[in-house]
């Protein structure tokens, strides 16, 4: 690798740890070739990028990209993991630690995500969280279920009221029925008070005959006081 080819690699690494939303750096000591091309196939499913590159090159990169957590970190063989800002770092950290249980190699070495440092114990920590979406469904679930259960409640209590009110109408309690009993029940009791006023009319009707006629003998008794005058 000629001095453009290192320096091109430099600003490519140095980019690629800039626009990352997390980095994580494994120790690869005794990878296989075949194991190193199953494990980037793995990790470009999660949306992540593995690369190997020569500890001086990613010096240089990590001191040109200001990440100079990264540099602690270049010991022995190292290489990264990238993920981008749209990726998923658990997914990515779940990736690589079940290639490492199913393989025996690899060790986290500790990293950075979104700008702060993580450790070996955070990115182990990291590797256990479900996946992002499935940590999204698990969120809306929990948010969902006491709406579901409110809706539920209410169905119930209106399914509930409705039946009590079905029941009311059909004994005749509220709506037509009730208004149609109290209609027949009023001209029954009006029939029943009705010879009663009839019978007290005649007694009424008397007492003005009787005075009609005081008032008519009294004119004619003064008139026969006048003649005999």
């Amino acid at each position: 690798m000629n001095k453009e080819q290192k320096t091109a690699v430099v600003e490519e690494v140095a980019s690629q740890i800039q626009d990352a939303e997390a980095v994580f750096a494994v120790d690869y000591r005794g990878i296989s070739v075949p194991q190193a091309a199953e494990l980037r196939e793995r990790l470009t499913e999660a949306g992540a990028r593995f690369r190997v590159v020569k500890n001086t090159l990613t010096l240089l990169a990590a001191d040109k990209a200001g990440a100079e957590e990264l540099k602690e970190l270049l010991e022995g063989p190292t290489a990264f993991t990238f993920v981008p800002t749209d990726g998923d770092p658990a997914l990515a950290a779940k990736a690589i630690a079940n290639f490492r249980r199913e393989h025996d190699v690899l060790e986290f070495k500790g990293g950075r995500m979104s700008g702060n440092v993580i450790t070996v114990e955070e990115l182990q920590a990291l590797a256990r969280l479900p996946a992002h979406e499935v940590l999204n469904a698990q969120v809306v679930g929990l948010i969902a279920s006491p709406i579901t259960g409110l809706v539920r409640g209410l169905n119930q209590l209106i399914a509930g009221l409705a039946v009590q009110l079905r029941q009311i109408a059909d004994q005749g309690l509220v709506g037509g029925e009730a208004e149609a009993a109290e209609t027949e029940e009023a001209p029954a009791e009006a029939a029943e008070e009705a010879p009663a006023e009839q019978a007290d009319e005649p007694d009424q009707a008397e007492t003005p005959s009787e005075e009609g006629e005081d008032q008519t003998d009294a004119p004619s008794a003064e008139g026969e006081e006048e003649k005999e005058g």
